[in-house]
């Protein structure tokens, strides 16, 4: 429903932009200043857009519309551009989200640096599950350093996917939001999908694939060189961080801040 339901939707609408709407049957009369009555209409019309397309709009494609609509000057086409996996479709919540999407697909290493919940892995993974569904990559390797918050993987206890496990499990997750189950499990026992720990990359060229360096401020600049010379024929990579959160030993400088600063 495009007005939500109680009108949930329009009165998230006003709330934003600082209008007020009266809706009566479908026709719906805006008042307030002329800018914000333009984002306003910018806005609904998006969101009906939406709705023909016979996509859904919940109170989350409605931020996602007002964000891009105040934050990109009234272009909200960045709402439009999708991922699409076996379970959902996503879209941009922010223009940075729509900018990070159309890196991904135009170039072949793209860096991502931001805060925990700006979107950086999940965006990643869904466009790596996009490209393998539709034949342009044979496999996804997903990775990150094993070593986090000042653990040693030999100082914790249980045997080796035991001890990984933990480390790599934000990567089985969004897998699952874009996956079925069992074809995850079936895509990673023939080899399509990978998630292994960085020091497992050593030695490899990764060819025909779509590789993600997750949590890349904890490698070193020796581990990032190791990682950035991996990449092979047809493939792409992306490489995610956040360089306010860096859990290497004092004194160890940050690969992912050594190739920020090339």
């Amino acid at each position: 429903m495009l007005f939500g339901s109680h009108h949930s939707h329009l009165a998230r609408i006003e709330a934003r932009l600082g209008i007020t709407i009266h809706a009566v049957g479908n026709e719906i009369t805006l008042y307030g200043e002329t800018a914000d009555l333009n984002a306003a209409r910018t806005a609904l019309e998006g969101l009906y857009a939406r709705l023909e397309k016979g996509l859904e709009v919940s109170r989350d494609e409605v931020d996602a519309v007002l964000r891009m609509t105040t934050q990109s000057g009234g272009d909200i086409t960045d709402a439009d551009i999708q991922i699409k996996t076996k379970k959902k479709r996503i879209s941009p919540r922010s223009p940075a989200q729509a900018d990070y999407l159309r890196a991904m697909d135009s170039g072949e290493l793209v860096f991502a640096f931001g805060p925990a919940g700006t979107g950086k892995t999940y965006l990643a993974v869904a466009k790596a599950v996009e490209r393998l569904v539709s034949g342009d990559v044979d496999r996804i390797i997903l990775s990150r350093p094993a070593v986090e918050a000042g653990e040693q993987l030999g100082f914790l206890p249980g045997d080796l996917r035991e001890k990984i496990d933990p480390y790599l499990r934000p990567l089985y997750d969004a897998l699952h939001d874009m996956l079925p189950g069992d074809q995850i499990i079936r895509r990673m026992e023939n080899g399509e999908i990978e998630v292994a720990p960085l020091a497992f990359m050593r030695g490899r060229t990764l060819a025909n694939a779509f590789v993600i360096l997750d949590e890349a401020q904890n490698t070193t600049a020796v581990q990032m060189k190791m990682f950035l010379t991996r990449l092979g024929e047809n493939s792409r990579m992306v490489i995610t961080g956040d360089l306010s959160q860096v859990d290497l030993p004092r004194g160890t400088r940050s690969g992912l801040r050594d190739a920020y600063e090339i």
